[in-house]
């Protein structure tokens, strides 16, 4: 099969949908049966799902220990992962590993404790980023959350199921001009 042709049939793909499912650990993946949609998942000779897509909604994770290793049991083509949705479990901090899938355009943190808003720094790395949901965090509450998270993930379109307006961008661009002091450019003296 060619990438070209992986890449129609995966778009096209259900989820791999582990939502409701009370999980605690990611391990448990690997052991739970996903839910059934209204289309059969399709999966490779090897028995991995084709999809790009996995949902890992209401659960009880508060960690994403072992997260690539499982994903790699999981998915034929992990590299090709482009929406996550671990929205409304209890993890309190945005786990590095999410920036490893460079192919995510979608990412579904809502309902969740995340507590520092520093942590949306993480995904600045994330090329394809477009949809991100955050909302039902403690940082929801953080003064010019809406405006930091803009300026720090330029690239988004949709962020907490709303569109991400020109107004939205100019909002965000005085926020930070007036809220985020630029770094300090150290100029090296030669000493004599």
């Amino acid at each position: 099969m060619s990438k070209q042709d992986y890449m129609n049939i995966a778009v096209q793909e259900p989820p791999l949908d582990y939502s409701f499912r009370s999980i605690h650990v990611i391990q448990d993946l690997t052991s739970e049966e996903p839910r059934r949609g209204l289309r059969p998942l399709r999966h490779s000779k090897s028995g991995k799902s084709l999809t790009q897509s996995l949902w890992l909604n209401n659960n009880v994770l508060n960690d994403l220990k072992d997260f690539s290793h499982v994903v790699s049991q999981l998915l034929e083509h992990p590299e090709k992962l482009a929406w996550i949705d671990l929205s409304f479990n209890d993890l309190t901090s945005i786990d590095p590993v999410l920036t490893t899938f460079f192919n995510l355009s979608v990412l579904y943190l809502h309902g969740n404790s995340i507590q520092r808003l520093g942590e949306v720094n993480k995904l600045a790395v994330l090329p394809r980023l477009r949809s991100l949901t955050l909302h039902g965090n403690p940082i929801e509450e953080e003064k010019g959350y809406r405006q930091y998270v803009l300026c720090t993930l330029p690239c988004v379109t949709t962020f907490d199921f709303s569109g991400v307006t020109k107004a939205d961008r100019t909002t965000a661009e005085v926020w930070k001009r007036m809220n985020i002091k630029p770094k300090k450019v150290r100029i090296k003296q030669n000493t004599l």
